[in-house]
Parts: C-alpha cells; sequence; structure tokens
C-alpha cells in the first residue's frame, strides 16, 4: 500500500501479535494508535473506511466511524464463525458492508443479517500465471536436486520466535536422511532479516532466506512446514505438501481451547471441510514431530498423492479470482452513495 501511494499513519507490524496476552506488550502502541485513528475519522471525515481483518481494533474503530457519519466497508472477516460469534451484533451495528474471502462466510453471515458479498480470495489473483520452477530455481541459486524444504514460520515476531528453532531443528533432523537438503524462507516484509538470521545461522542446516515472492519460494518446494494462516492457503495453491504449526503462550492457549468452536485450525483445512493436513499445535510442535511428518510427505506415496489431489480440489472452492476488483467496486459503490 506505501508502494502505491498511501500515506501510512501506523505500521501494522508493531501492532501485530498471536494470541490473547501477547497483545499485553503491545497494549501502548496499539491505543496510541487507535486514539490517531479515531481524532482522523472525527475531523478529517473520510468518505469511506475500509477496515481489513484484525478485528478487535478494527471493531473499535468501527464503533467511532458509526458515531462520526463514516460509513463503514469491513474486508477480510473476523472469524467470528470460529470464535465469539457474539461480536456478530457489533457487525450488525457498526458495518455497512462485508467483503469475505472464504466460501463458507457469505451465508453465514447472511443468517445474520449482515450486508455481505463473497468476492472470493485475492491469492488466486497474486499467484503469476507464468510461474515456471525453472526460473524460480535460478533466482534463488538452486540446482535442481531434491529435497527442497520450505520453512513459512509466520509474518509476526512472536509466531518466528516460538516456531522457527523447532523449524530449522526439525529441518537438521532431516537432513540427516537427505544430507542434500536446502531449505528456503521466504521473509514477510513485516519480519527482519536480522531475527530470523539468529536463528538459521547457528545450524548446520542450509536455509536460504528470500526476500522475494513467496510463490516463487513455494515454486521450488517438495514440502513446507508452515505456520497456521494464509501461508497455509498459499501452499496448497502451489500444490505443496505441508505440515501446520501451532504455538502461543501456554495462557492463551488454554483460553483459545475453552472458547474456539472449529473442529480445525488450520485455514487450509477450514476451506476444504476436512482434515487434509496434519496440524501440530502447541506442545506437538517439536523438531521430532515436524521432521516425521515432513519425511512422511517427502516420500513419494499415497500420502503425498492424497494431500495434493485434495490440494487441486480446495483450489476449485476459493474462486476463479479477481476478488480485490470486486473489493474495489464495492467500496467505489459506497464512496458514490
Amino acid at each position: 500500500m506505501e508502494d502505491a501511494g498511501v500515506r501510512i499513519l501506523a505500521s501494522s507490524s508493531d501492532m501485530a501479535v498471536v494470541g490473547l496476552t501477547e497483545v499485553v506488550s503491545r497494549l501502548r502502541v496499539i491505543t496510541r494508535t487507535y486514539l490517531k485513528l479515531r481524532s482522523l475519522l472525527k475531523h478529517d471525515r473520510p468518505d469511506l473506511l475500509i477496515l481489513i481483518d484484525y478485528p478487535d481494533f478494527n471493531l473499535a474503530l468501527a464503533r467511532a466511524a458509526k458515531r462520526f457519519g463514516v460509513p463503514v466497508l469491513y474486508y477480510i472477516s473476523p472469524q467470528v464463525w470460529a470464535w465469539r460469534q457474539g461480536r456478530v451484533n457489533k457487525l450488525l451495528d457498526r458495518v455497512d458492508r462485508m467483503a469475505v474471502i472464504l466460501p463458507f462466510e457469505e451465508d453465514f453471515y447472511l443468517q445474520k443479517g449482515l450486508n455481505v458479498e463473497y468476492v472470493g480470495h485475492p491469492i488466486v489473483d497474486a499467484i503469476p500465471q507464468d510461474l515456471f520452477k525453472k526460473d524460480a530455481l535460478r533466482e534463488l541459486s538452486f540446482e535442481a536436486t531434491f529435497p527442497i524444504l520450505g520453512l513459512l514460520p509466520g509474518s509476526r515476531k512472536e509466531e518466528i520466535k516460538n516456531l522457527l528453532p523447532a523449524m530449522v531443528q526439525g529441518a537438521e533432523i532431516i537432513a540427516s536422511r537427505y544430507p542434500g537438503l536446502k531449505c528456503v524462507l521466504p521473509l514477510a516484509p513485516t519480519i527482519e532479516r536480522t531475527l530470523v538470521e539468529t536463528i538459521t545461522e547457528p545450524s548446520s542446516v542450509d536455509v536460504t532466506i528470500f526476500e522475494g515472492s513467496i510463490y516463487k519460494a513455494l515454486k521450488v518446494c517438495d514440502a513446507a512446514l508452515v505456520t497456521s494462516g494464509t501461508a497455509t492457503l498459499e501452499a496448497a495453491m502451489m500444490a505443496v505438501p505441508m505440515v501446520i504449526a501451532y504455538r502461543v503462550s501456554p495462557l492463551s492457549y488454554w483460553i483459545g481451547k475453552m472458547v474456539i468452536k472449529v473442529p480445525h485450525i488450520g485455514l487450509v483445512n477450514l476451506v476444504a471441510g476436512e482434515r487434509i493436513v496434519t496440524e501440530l499445535i502447541q506442545h506437538e510442535v517439536t523438531p521430532d514431530t515436524l521432521a516425521r511428518e515432513a519425511l512422511r510427505l517427502l516420500k513419494a506415496g499415497q500420502d503425498r498423492e492424497n494431500m495434493i489431489k485434495k490440494m487441486s480440489a480446495l483450489r476449485e472452492r476459493i474462486g476463479k479470482g479477481s476478488a480485490s476488483e470486486r473489493t474495489a467496486k464495492i467500496a467505489l459503490d459506497m464512496m458514490r452513495d
């Protein structure tokens, strides 16, 4: 957005956290940002407020927008279908229109009385159509060797600290089986390279930190270790067999178990409606378990083929593209109105 000319008032990476207790460490910057944006809504009165994900902060901002007469479009739904469904009432009260990106969300919100439209998932358009493995290998300076393991530890600092050490140690175990193993880690723009290097450089395994397109990195992968989130859908769209990992603070995990109402934590499994990818959660995330599951997928056989086949079916459910264009049209219609 900044590259496109948007004036950035606060960085989302400064406020991004995973887990309920982890938010405490960022409370000051979150509060300061909220007050700044609330003042903007009151005094500058934009024609439209577009909220993207980040529900607790954005629902508070939507309340301010409603108070000051600024219409609200919510793009990428809060996962109220998974937990804390009481937030639907806040959406009804504060949001004028919603654009959702998962196929089952439209029916859920329509039943609740929201003005909602399913626009498809933006990653469909993000994946280059002319992406070839040989070109991606060349850009990464990789030979066409086997295996290449993707490490996708997330886009938040807490995720890196919680998951990357276990992923790297798991890769070391895999390398004992495949001495030629190479790893590629697509670096999220919200993460400083030095944070990742402090974890990867002491390792005996060869990890290439790649600051280019995540899709180029995934194109060369034979399997991947992936943090729960959008990256699981991105890997599925690229037909990369994967293992999902998720770990937060013990208190956040305990609270989450009490309130989460869905059978899967991985987005790829939620959209598929079944567990097509193994999920390792909390204490299950160890180097040994990560390595064991990845080795199972690297081996040519039924497990690998079944996962790839179900990922292909999943791509059909995600949509045909143009999600951003549809959402932009909604935004323009709202501003004209």
